[in-house]
């Protein structure tokens, strides 16, 4: 049998001893009535004399916690008791709570659940604890944690078994209660300047608003396909066209494609949209989003992700992609305006179908292949290529490029937006285009959705928008290696 088999059969053997006993080892409620950090927060500064003299007028506390700690000596023991404020010792005598309730807590182990209750007071080694007058069981846990949380083994599991993660690990408590006010700093943000914050579906019935592949579902009554939606950025520009000129959404995106340390299958993004703006406008709004949230939530508009100290400070670097082939892609001048010399090296980086590209995609491509993990500083690459931006209007003095930009920080993409096309024709001809793409063996490809035409036939007026990773963003405001590090439950192959 092995040690943790054998743990769980002695915790089992103390569980019903404690039934036998007449206890309830899951008890239905609690008496708490202090967190521990209020404890900290009035007496952390009292010294050990003091609260000795004033032991007739310090209150009586009552917490509850989890046991991460137990040291025993026969009659009395220390516990170390933690809640989601916080961490206290505790000491417990035979003599205080009585025999009863000692045999009772004699039954504790690490990972239960108990309430305590006492006054503070200060041990031989000056540290703050709750001297124990009475005690209660509230949960017996029947597995034992774990000991030790490092290596490849470990980390796999901390993943699978969240729960458990938390319990242990205070950084990831951490990194999750950062996330928590990430989300609240930027919905704040948006909502301090006047847009309303809306829901829109999370069922589509044709695919859009990206290029990616969707999970497909099925709807019994209406008997019709259903797809997750990879973007909700159709929904929300009808919202524009309806008169709601500026909205924003924070929610989840599907889409059907790998697993990485920077992709998981569902993930958590924020869309807005802004009438009467352009790419420009909202290029400014991200610099100053991105170096609040770090000033607010880090102290510094200077982070650091990896072995790189990253500043977040307003302007950022902006390069078309032709200059950041050349500045970062060992191309020249003459090579990013030579299809012969980008399909050669599109083909030898593996692109299919390299002769049948546009320069446009190659070059995109390329991008792709030699210059996005280089780009460490926030770098805005702006100006895309018609063929690869279908929902992104054109330059009023170049109809193939676009007013569109991507925000690269650490090596990868964490925003994209454009100034949105409005032309009902041009959308049109630019959907059909990903039809025929899609008919040739695109996967991630869009739908004709006739129904946004229509909405555009109506008038949109001129707007810009954007798109931001929220998990990326965690990752890289709380320097985490891998996006399974800043979503609770990520999604994993089956044991």
């Amino acid at each position: 049998m092995s040690e943790v088999n054998e743990q769980i059969v002695q915790r089992q053997i103390k569980l019903n001893a404690i039934r036998e006993m007449g206890h309830n080892p899951y008890r239905n409620h609690s008496s708490r009535d202090t967190d521990i950090a209020q404890i900290h927060t009035a007496h952390g500064a009292s010294t050990k004399e003091e609260l000795e003299a004033a032991q007739e007028t310090v209150p009586t506390y009552r917490i509850a916690g989890r046991i991460l700690a137990l040291r025993s000596f026969g009659k009395a023991a220390f516990v170390k008791v933690v809640d989601r404020t916080g961490a206290l010792q505790c000491y417990v005598a035979r003599d205080e709570i009585g025999q009863e309730l000692y045999e009772l807590f004699k039954k504790m182990e690490v990972g239960d659940i108990i309430e305590v209750g006492g006054r503070p007071f200060r041990t031989k080694t000056d540290e703050l604890s709750l001297h124990a007058t009475s005690f209660t069981l509230l949960t017996k846990a029947t597995r034992p944690l774990p000991e030790k949380w490092h290596g490849l083994k470990d980390l796999e599991t901390r993943y699978r078994q969240r729960y458990v993660d938390l319990i242990v690990n205070q950084e990831s408590r951490d990194r999750f209660l950062m996330r928590s006010r990430i989300v609240k700093f930027i919905r704040d943000y948006f909502t301090a300047r006047d847009y309303l914050e809306v829901e829109t579906p999370m069922m589509h019935p044709i695919v859009g608003g990206a290029t990616a592949r969707p999970f497909v579902t099925h709807h019994n009554t209406l008997d019709m396909d259903l797809f997750l939606r990879i973007a909700p950025e159709l929904y929300l520009k009808r919202l524009v066209a309806g008169g709601f000129e500026r909205v924003f959404e924070i929610n989840r995106n599907f889409r059907n494609e790998g697993i990485s340390p920077k992709h998981n299958p569902e993930f958590t993004m924020i869309e807005w949209y802004e009438a009467y703006a352009s790419y420009e406008d909202q290029m400014r709004l991200t610099e100053d989003l991105l170096s609040r949230i770090a000033l607010e939530l880090t102290g510094s508009e200077t982070i650091t992700y990896g072995d790189h100290e990253i500043s977040l400070t307003a302007p950022f670097r902006r390069l078309t992609i032709p200059q950041a082939l050349v500045e970062y892609g060992g191309l020249t001048h003459e090579d990013v305006t030579s299809s012969d010399t980008l399909q050669r090296l599109a083909r030898e980086l593996g692109m299919e179908n390299a002769a049948q590209a546009s320069d446009g995609k190659l070059q995109f491509f390329l991008f792709e292949e030699l210059v996005e993990h280089k780009l460490i500083q926030p770098t805005f690459i702006i100006d895309y290529p018609k063929e690869v931006s279908p929902l992104a209007k054109s330059r009023e003095d170049n109809p193939m490029i676009t007013e569109r930009f991507e925000l690269f920080v650490a090596g990868w993409e964490l925003a994209n937006g454009f100034t949105e096309l409005n032309n009902p024709e041009d959308q049109y001809e630019r959907f059909a285009e990903q039809v025929e793409a899609k008919k040739a063996g695109d996967d991630e490809a869009c739908d004709m959705d006739s129904d946004y035409i229509r909405a555009l036939e109506y008038g949109l007026p001129p707007t810009a928008g954007e798109g931001m990773g929220i998990d990326r963003l965690v990752m890289l405001m709380t320097n985490a290696p891998s996006i399974r590090d800043v979503i609770l439950f990520p999604h994993m192959r089956p044991e």
